[in-house]
């Protein structure tokens, strides 16, 4: 009996960060409440699963990323009731919801942080890192944290005279997952929420929770980079193997992603291990470090496919996110981020969509007075325009202002025009639903004029071919079909006529 394909290998993930997705209680921050009220326009949209950025309790230091309480809601967001409801209501459109799990480092402000800085011998003080100084008092080693940057990854604790380990803010502890006792807690926490329903996880900075006991200091070179981009561990892969065994007690392909934001990007398969630790990895820094290049762009798919084929991996395809300045800022048109959805949305694997790239919007212009991120991401995180009133569907000013050419680029006037980039991408994801080789097929690079990306898409007798111009010239191309989908949306329905326009990209059939 052939096993059918576990759903996250042909679904296309939506990530919401809930502070700027919709803001139902009227306090400018986006809530579980205004996601419930936009799960229609999702599933019209036709994305099949949600991912959310962090909504537990917080004390707000990194923006949820600082969790004080592992199973219960931040008010800020709703309550526990309604983020039950939400997951009802997702799965009630055919969708899945999948959750943002922090497990390498607490709030400072946890129940068990307060605990364990209170003594050397309180009962959670080796639940987290802690180490004497240095002869000279200094920090236990060279290791830099992530915000603020080029900073010591270590904050001395005076009362107790010893520091402890943050691989980001200090007001983000990093936990000792070496202690069986945590391992037991953070399962039990994986546990609450697929008990709840919660189809898994994006699990950030997964590869950081296991670290040298030795803790040397990190060489020379690297002096000033963030250990969270070098910490790659043996002991690492033996909790994930762990973790994925409490995940398959659930059954139904519960999903654990994982963040594997790395310098050294041949070390992110491992993390797969042989389909026994994380089913997806979550491979950040290559889609923000690949240029707009056809040659760049064919030698990172012609890699990726033989790095994750050596141990029966599945891809994952990511163009913005929370994170990282968006796409259409940093490939400079509309022109090309058209073409990259076209791109993104039909390789081989599982493709990410963050909340907004559909309709094109551009990070948010944001003054030095309401600049709020300790790690200056804010321009990313622009609130979503839904409609063409002056808060543009919000009932108060944002938390953040609004990204440029929200009076345009709005939800409302992009779905009743039917050539905007909303409608762009919902055309491609409805031909992605109806298409066996983009859902799951095979790819094979195809040989192009320069400054052109082909491959084909097969599985079975179904088959595309996708043809992506990098070039700011018309490009003559060989390939034959019907345009089942354009960019520009010039040509859809029609035999394809062997010119690409400067910026485009088409899917033959």
């Amino acid at each position: 009996m052939i096993r059918p394909m576990a759903w996250w290998r042909s679904a296309v993930v939506y990530q919401i960060y809930p502070r700027s997705f919709a803001d139902a209680s009227g306090d400018g921050v986006g809530d579980l409440a205004g996601i419930r009220a936009r799960l229609d326009h999702l599933a019209w949209l036709g994305v099949d699963a949600l991912w959310l950025s962090p909504v537990f309790r917080s004390p707000m230091a990194d923006f949820g990323y600082d969790v004080a309480d592992y199973c219960d809601v931040d008010p800020l967001f709703g309550t526990l009731a309604d983020l039950d409801g939400l997951v009802a209501d997702v799965h009630a459109r055919g969708m899945k919801l999948l959750l943002d799990w922090v497990p390498n480092h607490t709030s400072d402000r946890h129940p068990w942080f307060v605990d364990a800085r209170g003594s050397r011998t309180s009962a959670h003080r080796d639940w987290y890192v802690w180490r004497d100084p240095r002869p000279d008092g200094g920090p236990p080693n060279n290791w830099a944290a992530a915000f603020p940057l080029g900073t010591p990854a270590w904050t001395l604790d005076a009362a107790t005279g010893q520091y402890y380990l943050h691989l980001f803010l200090p007001e983000q502890p990093d936990l000792d997952w070496s202690n069986p006792a945590v391992v037991r807690a953070m399962h039990d926490v994986v546990r609450f929420w697929l008990a709840r329903g919660v189809d898994g996880f994006r699990i950030d900075v997964v590869h950081g929770i296991g670290k040298d006991p030795l803790l040397p200091d990190d060489p020379p070179e690297w002096t000033g980079v963030p250990h969270a981009l070098l910490n790659d561990q043996p002991a690492t892969h033996a909790l994930l193997r762990e973790l994925r065994r409490t995940a398959d007690e659930f059954g139904g392909d519960r999903l654990l992603l994982g963040e594997v934001f790395l310098m050294t990007p041949g070390a992110h398969a491992r993390y797969l291990g042989r389909g026994d630790q994380l089913h997806l990895v979550f491979e950040l820094p290559a889609a923000i470090l690949t240029p707009w290049e056809a040659d760049a762009w064919r030698e990172r798919i012609a890699w990726t496919t033989e790095n994750l084929d050596a141990v029966d991996g599945w891809p994952t395809w990511v163009l913005s996110n929370h994170d990282t300045p968006r796409h259409r800022t940093r490939f400079g048109s509309e022109a090309r981020a058209r073409a990259a959805a076209v791109m993104l949305l039909t390789l081989r694997g599982t493709p990410f969509l963050y909340a907004g790239e559909e309709l094109g919007l551009e990070d948010a212009v944001v003054p030095r007075e309401r600049r709020v991120d300790p790690g200056g991401r804010d321009g990313c995180r622009g609130p979503i325009p839904w409609d063409g009133s002056p808060r543009h569907g919000w009932e108060r000013e944002p938390w953040l202002p609004f990204p440029p050419d929200a009076d345009r680029l709005h939800v409302a006037a992009q779905r009743a025009d039917p050539r905007s980039m909303l409608q762009l991408y919902r055309r491609i994801l409805h031909a992605r639903r109806a298409s066996p080789a983009l859902q799951g097929g095979g790819i094979e690079l195809l040989p192009a004029p320069a400054g052109v990306l082909a491959y084909r898409r097969t599985c079975g007798d179904d088959a595309r071919t996708v043809l992506v111009s990098f070039s700011g010239e018309p490009v003559t191309v060989a390939g034959s079909g019907v345009v089942e989908v354009a960019s520009d949306g010039v040509g859809e329905g029609e035999p394809f006529g062997g010119v690409l326009a400067r910026d485009t990209a088409v899917v033959l059939r």
